[in-house]
């Protein structure tokens, strides 16, 4: 029959792990929304009843077990009936856990789909806790648990790789990873007739990989033509990622509808209306595609009587190619970590952040962060977001709060301080408080002095020796020890003004202490271990310098925030050690070795193209070979590598911070590696000077 047309939604939740009741509260609203809006097949986020990050979790039986209860739920209420519900959680078969899809209808499973390729890549390790289905086109019997069979009159129910066909229509499967694998099940499911293929995600935000799954999906539907349901979960749901959202649907090759990738809305329900005659024409008119269907192995198909996913409403339009929307790195800078803070924040129960404000361009960057997520929080209000409100007011502890003015918000949830010393310049103590006074923030500034001089008077009633400066006649070693003294104290004061601040103020809760260090100073060492650095979360800590840069340029821009052009204009410095007069003397670049622009350079060799002291060498031999001759090059990079081995053990401590870069050296579970090297590397420095004798030789 002409003009069988489908509608069908794909939803976009800020799941949060092992929060239930939260969890199914969010998957019914995005069920009564894709009903208002006339859809009869409505898709969700990978694991998006258990919440995605539950880690460990996932090897306790009560996970699964709340998990089989929100189910039943779901199946119990009146709203989940006459649409087909295609939802994501963990489930045990034969004392084995999967990864699957649920789908439901009018008080029965259809099915139980597990995933096929898992991902262990990046921040996923998805085999420590799952495994993948091998058996391809094959179904088992499920044997449901006795609370849910009660519901649904079933005992057993088909378990594993097949499709589902309605009176009009035949919809298939891919999760997550199967899209990015080269043995994607959407072209064998394409040749097989599926007209429609859903696929739940749970993908996480870098910085510029927006366009990339959006890319995949528009490739698989131009050249095996169909429709592509792609659900991805938003949010921070308990880990240091931000899942980016950025669901959608794609038509033959072109989008027809995306979601937002920033925003606080708890919920997003993005719906289409598909034409399945445009599916069977393209398809048609693919000739070599319709020669490999004929051969086609065959899936199993669930037959669904009396249900049709298709309208007879003639009048009925499809819906139309639309241009995708992509945000550049200075915007999803301003946009992601403050989301990720917001989440943050609304479910540590605190109320606010703390922020050592230096009137560098890290601890600005922190500082402007927060002010965007007041903007966003401002914006979401007005436009009647009642989640936001609610919480907003929660946290303020104010019934009737109405946050209107992103200055008068910062003032209420950011407290900064600048904590200067002998050793900190008039021009950073301005700074920061003119970049404080353009945001809002609650801010103060104190002189750590008094609390530096009474730690070394201890030291030196204890040892009879006082240490002194390099500046001042002392050795490396004393120098170093008294910059950290004043690092280490900063880190001490911060945690007691986040504790009592509020309390000064006359409000309930604590806050929580933002840190400031970016990913190519963690990359380096270069921090104290235990300074200021340490903190309860880092919205920075992924993210590099030259980034923060254009960032704030942007956030200058965007806010009219004056201060921050004299801040970007500066050299980066600690200021730890004497001033000379009223001039500088220690500057971050000289203090490494090397410049932020050469950390990018070889963090990314490091990580993404896993490349040890030798192979680097080798690299960035003819990279920079119009800047610095090959004994150059060898020295910099045998710099860089010793000083990584040195600080590699402060990595083990590192801030939880958002992840933007893929090159980060965060240990948690993104980068595997030692923490106690032979920091001489003998072998691999060897195999640089032979290599360098052998350049000689051939000159």
């Amino acid at each position: 029959m002409m003009g069988r047309k489908v509608i069908a939604s794909v939803s976009t939740l800020n799941q949060w792990a092992l929060d239930f009741q939260g969890n199914y509260e969010r998957i019914v609203r995005s069920i009564h929304l894709a009903k208002q809006e006339g859809a009869r097949l409505r898709t969700g986020p990978e694991l998006e009843v258990s919440g995605y990050s539950c880690e460990d979790h996932f090897l306790e039986s009560d996970t699964t077990l709340h998990s089989w209860e929100v189910v039943a739920e779901l199946l119990r209420n009146d709203s989940c009936r006459d649409i087909i519900i295609d939802i994501g959680m963990p489930v045990m078969h034969k004392n084995t856990l999967y990864n699957c899809r649920v789908i439901l209808l009018n008080k029965q499973i259809l099915l139980i789909r597990p995933k096929l390729i898992l991902c262990d890549s990046g921040n996923y390790r998805e085999s420590r806790w799952f495994t993948a289905w091998h058996k391809v086109r094959q179904t088992e019997d499920y044997f449901l648990p006795s609370f849910v069979s009660a519901i649904v009159n079933q005992t057993v129910v088909p378990f594993g790789d097949a499709v589902i066909a309605t009176g009009d229509a035949c919809f298939g499967f891919e999760i997550c990873e199967e899209l990015w694998s080269p043995e994607s099940s959407h072209v064998p499911l394409s040749l097989d007739g599926v007209e429609i293929i859903l696929n739940g995600s749970g993908s996480y935000m870098e910085l510029r990989k927006a366009s990339v799954t959006l890319d995949l999906i528009k490739a698989a539907t131009f050249k095996c033509g169909g429709c592509y349901l792609y659900s991805n979960l938003r949010g921070c749901d308990g880990q240091r990622f931000y899942f980016n959202g950025n669901s959608c649907i794609y038509l033959n090759g072109n989008l027809i509808r995306q979601a937002e990738q920033f925003t606080l809305k708890e919920v997003e329900v993005s719906t289409a209306t598909i034409d399945l005659d445009f599916i069977r024409t393209y398809r048609n008119a693919l000739r070599s595609r319709a020669s490999i269907a004929g051969s086609a192995q065959p899936y199993k198909r669930i037959i669904v009587q009396e249900f049709c996913l298709s309208s007879d409403d003639l009048l009925l339009s499809p819906s139309i190619p639309i241009k995708p929307n992509f945000y550049c790195p200075e915007e999803e800078i301003a946009l992601g970590p403050a989301c990720w803070l917001w989440d943050y924040l609304r479910r540590s129960g605190q109320g606010g952040y703390f922020l050592p404000l230096s009137g560098g361009v890290d601890s600005s960057s922190s500082a402007c962060i927060v002010f965007s997520m007041c903007n966003l929080i401002v914006n979401s209000v007005k436009s009647g977001n009642a989640d936001v409100l609610h919480d907003v007011r929660r946290i303020v502890g104010d019934p009737n709060y109405q946050p209107t003015n992103p200055l008068d918000l910062c003032n209420k949830v950011l407290v900064t301080c600048y904590m200067g010393s002998e050793n900190s310049s008039k021009q950073t103590h301005d700074r920061a408080k003119l970049l404080a006074s353009q945001i809002g923030s609650y801010h103060s500034s104190i002189v750590i002095d008094t609390a530096v001089s009474a730690v070394l008077a201890i030291f030196k009633l204890l040892t009879k020796r006082e240490p002194k400066f390099a500046a001042h006649g002392g050795t490396s070693r004393e120098s170093l020890a008294l910059q950290n003294i004043q690092a280490r104290l900063r880190m001490v004061l911060s945690y007691l003004f986040a504790q009592l601040m509020l309390w000064v103020r006359g409000r309930d809760g604590g806050l929580l202490v933002l840190g400031s260090a970016n990913v190519d100073e963690a990359l380096r060492g270069y921090y104290t271990k235990y300074d200021c650095s340490s903190a309860d979360v880092n919205p920075i800590g992924g993210i590099s310098k030259t980034d923060l840069k254009g960032f704030l340029k942007y956030t200058a821009s965007k806010y009219n925030l004056t201060a921050l052009h004299e801040i970007l204009s500066a050299p980066p410095t600690a200021e730890l050690e004497p001033l000379a007069g009223e001039e500088l003397v220690q500057t971050d670049e000289a203090d490494m070795g090397m410049t932020y622009e050469e950390l990018t350079v070889y963090g990314k060799l490091r990580k993404q193209e896993y490349c040890g002291p030798y192979s680097m060498f080798c690299q960035l031999l003819p990279i920079w070979s119009k800047k610095c001759s090959p004994e150059e090059v060898a020295d910099k990079v045998k710099h860089f590598f010793r000083h990584y081995a040195i600080n590699r053990h402060k990595i083990t401590i590192l801030t939880p911070s958002y992840h933007a870069e893929t090159y980060s050296p965060d240990d948690n579970r993104f980068d595997h590696r030692p923490f106690l090297y032979n920091v001489r590397w003998p072998w691999q420095f060897g195999a640089i000077d032979k290599h360098l004798s052998k350049l000689k030789q051939s000159h």
